[in-house]
């Protein structure tokens, strides 16, 4: 099997990979396409049927389909155009090879990340602590094995546990360098800060919103998930839950991002900033990932707001 991430413009493409979405829209012509999203386990990428008429057999989005084409780039993009499209059986594919991974270690982060948060010495942060990463071993599977997003970024297993660490990390250096900062409330917040998206997303190969993920968003769910269990640690302090609760609600730091609240207080400040970081960072990394060698702008990016491209050190980084 040839991978996504192995093509490059101008090549012909050709093999089974999983239909992540489906679209079907009218180009000004009137003439009605397909628009895909192809993926295995190194990537996704922007597939286009303009002649649906003739050699594609009927499929659905999360359908594996045999695809037939020719690799082009649109402002900047790889993208594929398909002219033969086949819906598979079952026994023609291996679901590893679509399972989209991160490059780390799973177990190696995850011991990285409680290492990290024993510096929490509260009893009452430790206890809600090792609630759910100590003594819930069904949670700790799921937290390691979960993406973080459908698709803006860390969209893929193991994403979440990341995610987090890589925010875990920012927050403790913030913390050892700005004594204004609660170093164990901001560690204690950035550990919680996406819990709720393991509420909030369906696992593979789905990785779509579940029904009260739609209705409530991760947000609200991760904080409703503390506050249930802050009541059944005895004499958990009211204004601690408080401020990590805010701290929770608060770290997409704007309201129109989807918090509830902005930043009041400066470990929520700190929690916002990390996460906003590794985010974009994230988003770079997987648009460079997808461009391979490619030194040329690489068109808009809606999430970061701007036309990016590569610098000559992030192509020799790689």
């Amino acid at each position: 099997m040839k991978y996504i991430k192995e093509y490059r413009e101008g090549d012909y493409c050709k093999g089974i990979y999983l239909c992540r979405s489906k679209q079907v829209l009218t180009a000004k012509t009137g003439k009605t396409y397909y628009s895909l999203t192809l993926q295995d386990k190194t990537g996704t990428v922007d597939a286009k049927v303009f002649d649906i008429n003739s050699g594609i057999d009927e499929f659905d989005a999360m359908d594996y389909i045999d695809v037939t084409g020719q690799v082009s780039s649109f402002q900047g993009n790889i993208q594929w155009k398909l002219s033969r499209i086949r819906k598979c059986d079952s026994d023609e594919y291996s679901i590893d090879d679509y399972m989209m991974t991160s490059k780390y270690n799973r177990e190696e982060m995850y011991a990285e990340l409680m290492s990290l948060m024993s510096c929490v010495k509260n009893e009452y942060l430790r206890k809600l602590i090792d609630m759910y990463f100590k003594d819930d071993a069904s949670f700790i599977q799921k937290f390691k094995n979960h993406s973080a997003a459908k698709s803006v970024h860390h969209g893929f297993i193991g994403g979440l546990l990341q995610h987090t660490l890589f925010v875990v990390r920012m927050c403790s250096y913030l913390g050892d360098n700005y004594k204004i900062l609660d170093k164990e409330l901001l560690m204690t917040a950035a550990l919680f800060h996406d819990v709720g998206k393991i509420n909030e997303l369906a696992q593979f190969p789905s990785s779509d919103y579940t029904d009260e993920g739609q209705l409530l968003g991760h947000i609200f769910i991760g904080a409703e998930m503390l506050r249930a269990s802050i009541r059944t640690i005895p004499l958990f302090p009211e204004k601690l839950a408080d401020e990590l609760v805010h701290c929770i609600l608060a770290h997409h730091g704007e309201l129109e991002f989807g918090s509830p609240k902005k930043p009041a207080i400066a470990e929520a400040f700190a929690l916002n900033m990390a996460d906003n970081t590794d985010a974009k960072l994230q988003i770079f990394t997987e648009v460079f990932d997808s461009a391979g060698e490619k030194m040329e702008w690489l068109g808009f990016n809606r999430m970061l707001d701007s036309n990016i491209r590569q610098t000559y050190g992030t192509r020799f980084n790689k």
